[in-house]
C-alpha cells in the first residue's frame, strides 16, 4: 500500500509539474503575442478583422489626409518616464473646440486620418492624435490596452488645455483599444474642459477581451493562462488584466458617452457595447451600425456616423 501511495504521489507530482510548466510556458507565449511590443502578425489572418473594399478606400483617404496636412509634433513624459509622441493640427479657424483621438491595438496615431479629417475639416476642431505607449514613435516595451494609457491621456488633456487655453472644450474619441482607452480615461478625475466621450467598439475589460480571444483564436479556456499572463504582465508592465476595466471606469464617470458598435463585430463582441452602456453613470447614447465589422462603423455608414457624432457632441460643446 505504501509503495502504491508513493507511486501515486510521484505520478501526481509529475502531472502537476507538467501542468505548471505548460501554464508558465503558455503565459510567456501569450505575453509575447498580446502584450509585448512586437509585430502582431496574427492580426493579418484574423477572420474577425476582414476588410471591405470601401473600408480600404477610407484608409487610403485617411493616409492622404495625414500626408497633405502639416502637423506639429507634440511630446510629453509619462509618470513612469516614457517619452510619448503626439500629432497636432490647428483648426482651420481659431477655436477652443478640441478632440483627442485614440488609436487601436498595434496601430499608431497616423492611422486615424479619417477621424482627424472629419473633426478638423467638417467640424472645425483642433485635433490631437497621440501614439500610445508601445506604439508608433512613442517609447515603451509593452501594450497597455488602455489602462496605463489612461494616465497618459490625462497628461495629453492637460497639455491641450495649456496649448489651446483654459477655456478649451475637449472631446475624447477612440476606436477599438482606443475606445476602451477613452472609457478608462473617463473614470479618472478630469478637468471640466472634457465635455464628452465617443467610444467606438471598445471592450469591457482587458481580462474579458483576452479571455474571449484565447477561446476565439486557440479554442482554449481562459483559466489558468489569462490569470498567469496577468500576473506576468503585472510584474513586467505594472498592471493586471482584471483591474484594467473600462466597465468599472464608466460606472464612475459622469461624462456623457456615445457608445458606437457594429452588430457584426466578432473581434470585440457586440454584446460588450450593451454591458458598457448599461454601466455608464452619466448621460449616454448607443449607436448600433448594422453589418459593421470591428472598427468599421464609420466606413460602413459614414453619413450616419458623422450625423450621430455631430449631434451628440453639439449638446455639450458650446464654442
Amino acid at each position: 500500500m505504501k509503495k502504491r501511495t508513493k507511486k501515486w504521489l510521484a505520478a501526481a507530482g509529475i502531472v502537476v509539474a507538467l501542468l505548471v510548466s505548460v501554464d508558465v510556458g503558455g503565459s510567456f507565449y501569450f505575453y509575447h503575442v498580446a502584450i509585448e511590443r512586437a509585430p502582431k502578425y496574427f492580426l493579418l489572418s484574423s477572420p474577425d478583422l476582414g476588410s471591405r473594399p470601401a473600408a480600404a478606400g477610407f484608409n487610403v483617404d485617411g493616409k492622404a489626409w495625414i500626408d497633405s496636412h502639416p502637423y506639429q509634433e507634440m511630446e510629453l513624459t509619462s509618470d513612469d518616464g516614457l517619452k510619448l509622441r503626439g500629432y497636432y493640427w490647428h483648426a482651420p479657424a481659431p477655436t477652443k473646440k478640441t478632440v483627442i483621438i485614440a488609436h487601436g491595438y498595434a496601430g499608431k496615431g497616423k492611422d486615424m486620418g479619417i477621424y482627424a479629417a472629419f473633426y478638423h475639416d467638417k467640424l472645425g476642431y483642433n485635433v490631437l492624435i497621440p501614439d500610445d505607449r508601445g506604439h508608433g514613435e512613442s517609447e515603451g516595451d509593452y501594450i497597455g490596452f488602455g489602462w496605463p494609457d489612461r494616465k497618459d491621456y490625462v497628461k495629453w488633456i492637460d497639455l491641450m488645455i495649456g496649448k489651446v487655453g483654459t477655456d478649451a472644450e475637449i472631446v475624447l474619441h477612440g476606436v477599438s483599444m482606443g475606445g476602451a482607452t477613452v472609457l478608462m480615461t473617463s473614470g479618472e478625475r478630469l478637468p471640466t474642459n472634457v465635455k464628452a466621450v465617443v467610444a467606438d467598439c471598445g471592450y469591457t475589460s482587458v481580462e474579458d477581451q483576452l479571455s474571449y480571444q484565447l477561446d476565439r483564436m486557440y479554442h482554449l479556456p481562459s483559466f489558468p493562462i489569462v490569470q498567469s499572463t496577468s500576473l506576468l504582465t503585472k510584474m513586467r508592465a505594472g498592471y493586471g488584466f482584471a483591474e484594467a476595466s473600462a466597465l468599472e471606469q464608466v460606472r464612475r464617470t459622469k461624462l456623457p458617452v456615445l457608445f458606437i458598435h457594429g452588430d457584426a463585430d466578432t473581434f470585440v463582441p457586440f454584446e460588450m457595447a450593451g454591458e458598457l452602456y448599461d454601466a455608464a453613470g452619466g448621460e449616454k447614447e448607443l449607436f448600433v451600425v448594422p453589418k459593421a465589422r470591428h472598427g468599421k462603423a464609420y466606413q460602413t455608414n459614414p453619413t450616419g456616423y458623422e450625423s450621430r457624432v455631430t449631434a451628440f457632441i453639439a449638446k455639450y460643446i458650446q464654442t
